[in-house]
């Protein structure tokens, strides 16, 4: 018998893991088929952070203009859990692509939660940042 957790997880990583392929190929559009568009949505990004999904929406517009050339990215998950129609992931994301046209390799840990809307597992929050020195060896190679 799968879980709640083990469910959510079949639908939710595969989809998660194409939408952060394509947009660090310079394609937000995957990334938007993963998140509500219903407020309150809340991003606590790396480098930008939103609220409201109009302003959500504009910083995957602007990274997708940022990044090209994804030539690895994995999903490590650390921890996750559903309930009802909330849910949440806890993850390293490893990702080798260019930003701003220079090849860079970084690791970011990256907390999201989701909320069941029509059926469909939606983000959103998401809050995401580079590990503390300690965390990983290295969490961003430059």
């Amino acid at each position: 018998m799968t879980t709640d957790t083990e469910a959510f997880l079949a639908d939710v990583m595969p989809r998660w893991s194409a939408a952060d392929v394509a947009l660090h190929n310079g394609d937000a559009t995957p990334r938007f088929d993963l998140w509500s568009h219903d407020d309150p949505v809340t991003l606590f990004g790396a480098a930008l952070s939103a609220s409201g999904w109009d302003d959500v929406s504009a910083v995957f517009r602007h990274l997708e203009d940022e990044f090209s050339d994804c030539t690895h990215a994995d999903i490590e998950l650390v921890a996750a859990g559903a309930s009802g129609d909330l849910a949440y992931t806890v993850t390293y994301e490893h990702t080798s692509a260019s930003v701003r046209g220079e090849p860079r390799t970084y690791t970011l840990r990256s907390t999201q939660v989701y909320r069941r809307e029509d059926g469909v597992w939606k983000v959103v929050h998401r809050h995401g940042d580079t590990p503390p020195s300690g965390d990983l060896e290295e969490s961003v190679t430059r």
